[in-house]
C-alpha cells in the first residue's frame, strides 16, 4: 500500500526542479510516505526528462546522493564566464583523467560540470577524445545547458549558442593558426614555382645561346 502525502518539511517541493548528479536535470513530481510492515520511508518522486524516467528516492537519501536545487541565475552567468576562461594543463593520460572528470560529475556542482565541459571540449581540439570520454563530455554539457536555461528562464538552444560562444574563441584560434600556416605553405609553393619557371627560362636562354 502506497500513501501519498504532500510533506510541508522536506527539502524540495512538489514541481521544483532539482539536479539529480550523473542522471540529469529533473522535477519532483511527488512527495510521498511509503510504508511497509512497521517502517514509514518519505520518497521524493523524480521524473527526469533527459532520460524520460522516474526515480524514488528516499528523502533522507537525497542529500547523500547530491541531489540540489536548481542554481540562481547569477550562478548561471558565473559558470558561462567560467568557460571563457584559461584551461589549465591536464594529464594526457585519458583513463586518468576520465576517472577525475567522473569523480567530479558525481559530486556534480555547477563549478564542478563546468570545469568538465571546459576541460573536455578543448582537449577534443588536440586530440579526439575515446568513446568514454565524449559520452562525459556530451552527458555534462547537456546537464550544463539544461541547468542553465531553468536558471536564466530560456530556452536550451539559446544556451547552446552560449555556450559555444564561450568555449569557441580559443577552438577559433587555433583553427586561424592553422590556415595562416596552410596560406604560407600555398605562398611557398608558388614562390617555387617562379623559382622553377624562371629557371627554365634561363635554360632556355643558355639553349639558344649555345646553338647560335
Amino acid at each position: 500500500m502506497v500513501l501519498l502525502v504532500y510533506m510541508s518539511d522536506t527539502q524540495f517541493k512538489v514541481d521544483q526542479k532539482i539536479v539529480y548528479p550523473s542522471q540529469g536535470v529533473g522535477c519532483i513530481t511527488e512527495v510521498f510516505e511509503k510504508t511497509v510492515g512497521d517502517k514509514t520511508t518519505e520518497y521524493y518522486k523524480i521524473y527526469l526528462e533527459v532520460s524520460d524516467m522516474i526515480v524514488m528516492v528516499p528523502v533522507a537519501n537525497a542529500s547523500m546522493l547530491g541531489i540540489r536545487p536548481i542554481v540562481s541565475a547569477e550562478e548561471a552567468q558565473k559558470s558561462l564566464d567560467m568557460l571563457g576562461e584559461a584551461v589549465e594543463p591536464v594529464t594526457s593520460d585519458w583513463k586518468l583523467r576520465y576517472q577525475m572528470n567522473l569523480d567530479l560529475l558525481k559530486k556534480g556542482s555547477i563549478e564542478d560540470i563546468t570545469s568538465i565541459v571546459r576541460c573536455l571540449y578543448h582537449r577534443s581540439k588536440v586530440k579526439e577524445l575515446p568513446i568514454q570520454e565524449r559520452k562525459l563530455y556530451d552527458t555534462a554539457r547537456k546537464l550544463l545547458t539544461d541547468e542553465i536555461a531553468i536558471a536564466l528562464g530560456i530556452s536550451a538552444k539559446e544556451v547552446e549558442e552560449m555556450l559555444h560562444a564561450k568555449l569557441e574563441p580559443l577552438g577559433a584560434l587555433h583553427e586561424k593558426k592553422i590556415i595562416q600556416l596552410d596560406d604560407d605553405d600555398d605562398d611557398d609553393d608558388e614562390f617555387m614555382d617562379d623559382v622553377s619557371t624562371s629557371s627554365d627560362d634561363d635554360s632556355d636562354d643558355d639553349d639558344s645561346d649555345d646553338d647560335e
